[in-house]
């Protein structure tokens, strides 16, 4: 790629890297530079010339790393960190209806969802993830955490119809949530959508209502839609028919729809998801340990489904690890469909930043590194023994590499992570304060 000669002269940021995955295209880029000015990627070029040709502030030398799309992760309860390893093993209506939402009803404030998030959000970033959606309560505290870190995020405030300390019902958490759209509307990181939990905790009136300010706000919705098989049998004995159905029948099933986790899904259920483009979030290892089932990915991208990547919350996973999701992703679907070539490393890479942006309608501004695009980038350093011989970088970086390695971190062209050590969160006052909440939850 040759240089673009408008964009000559000073720059702000000027990242030399042995390989660069440009998601855009399969090919690798050997010893290439990407160039940054406001936050943007304004040139991608031989290292060689990107030396000749700028002047930028700061220059990185990655000389034994891959740069990538920071990695989306497509669905998560950030807050929730501060439940890792509170209720393990457990069946997912045990762990739900025992263990998390008593206790959330317990111990849900601000307080309590600005340290969870901001644990999950350092998480975040040490694995290289540049953007996240966040499914969960007090929305507008979650968002002014991640805009004050500077990590992109997709608010889907948390519906229901039982009363939490955010809210008392459907109404006041839909109202809530429109808060928190049009708190975020002009922000260059932040924005915000409907996030109802799931078909079984809401009545077809309760949907409806969501549906219509949907269109109203003219956004996307996040939900978990079957997830389970009990989810499934207990719909068709209420409601005469399977959730997607329901979904159907309210006017949500449409490419505005995010549905997390899919693990139970008919071929026809596969063709109407793909016809309809409703966009499917894959949480692998949740799912495992759960129990909940597996997700089709297979049959659902030969259809032509949009599938991102989501880690699902720390409560349940038990981490936000996005290259560990990666790798169980890829595995795991060549086991279910029994065919080695099922989800290869370029594919799964993609799932984890393209097909995420996609998800979440971002992928105009991120997802792939091409110019004109936010640089949103994560760097990899592949000169680990386990790394080594480098023969296909990407593979590497899917089957051999862990979150420990990934070394600098860019959203809108800020670094944020810089040779590991975070750069916008002070690690040891998050510490006492989870510390804290830690002592508060044991008791």
């Amino acid at each position: 790629m040759s240089s673009n000669p408008h964009t000559k002269g000073s720059i702000e940021t000027l990242i030399h890297a042995k390989w660069i995955a440009r998601v855009s295209q399969d090919e690798l880029l050997v010893d290439h530079s990407i160039a940054i000015n406001n936050g943007i990627i304004v040139d991608i070029l031989p290292s060689t010339l990107a030396q000749q040709n700028y002047l930028a502030q700061n220059e990185y030398h990655l000389n034994e790393h891959l740069v990538t799309p920071g990695f989306v992760n497509s669905h998560g309860h950030a807050a929730m960190s501060l439940f890792r390893g509170f209720a393990d093993d457990l069946p997912l209506m045990t762990w739900l209806e025992e263990n998390i939402w008593p206790n959330e009803s317990r111990w849900l404030s601000p307080e309590f969802t600005q340290v969870g998030s901001e644990l999950a959000i350092a998480e975040m970033i040490r694995g290289g993830t540049t953007c996240f959606s966040d499914n969960y309560f007090y929305s507008i505290d979650v968002g002014v955490a991640a805009q004050k870190i500077g990590i992109r995020a997709q608010l889907c405030p948390t519906i229901l119809n039982i009363e939490t300390p955010w809210a008392k019902d459907v109404d006041d958490y839909i109202r809530q949530a429109e808060n928190s759209f049009h708190q975020f509307q002009s922000s260059p990181l932040i924005n915000s959508i409907l996030g109802p939990h799931s078909p079984y905790a809401l009545t077809d009136a309760d949907l409806h209502k969501v549906a219509n300010k949907a269109d109203d706000l003219d956004c996307m919705i996040q939900m978990h839609v079957h997830e389970t098989a009990d989810e499934i049998s207990q719909s068709l004995e209420q409601y005469y028919c399977r959730p997607i159905a329901r979904l159907d029948r309210v006017g949500m099933l449409t490419n505005k729809l995010q549905a997390v986790h899919m693990t139970q899904l008919t071929e026809h259920e596969m063709d109407l998801v793909a016809e309809r483009d409703v966009k499917v979030v894959h949480c692998p290892e949740s799912n495992l340990k759960l129990a909940s089932g597996f997700c089709p990915i297979g049959p659902l991208k030969s259809k032509g489904a949009t599938i991102g990547l989501g880690t699902d919350g720390a409560a349940s996973n038990n981490d936000l690890d996005m290259l560990g999701e990666m790798r169980t992703a890829s595995m795991l679907a060549k086991a279910v469909a029994q065919d080695a070539t099922e989800l290869n490393a370029t594919e799964t890479l993609r799932m984890a930043t393209l097909e995420g942006a996609k998800c979440m309608g971002l992928d105009d501004i991120i997802g792939t590194i091409e110019v004109g695009k936010q640089a949103d980038l994560c760097a990899t350093a592949l000169n680990e023994l386990a790394n080594i011989p480098v023969y296909h970088p990407v593979s590497q970086l899917i089957y051999t590499a862990n979150r420990d390695q990934v070394s600098h971190v860019w959203v809108a062209g800020n670094i944020v992570l810089k040779d590991k050590e975070l750069m916008t969160l002070d690690s040891h006052q998050l510490r006492q304060d989870v510390q804290k909440w830690q002592d508060k939850l044991k008791n």
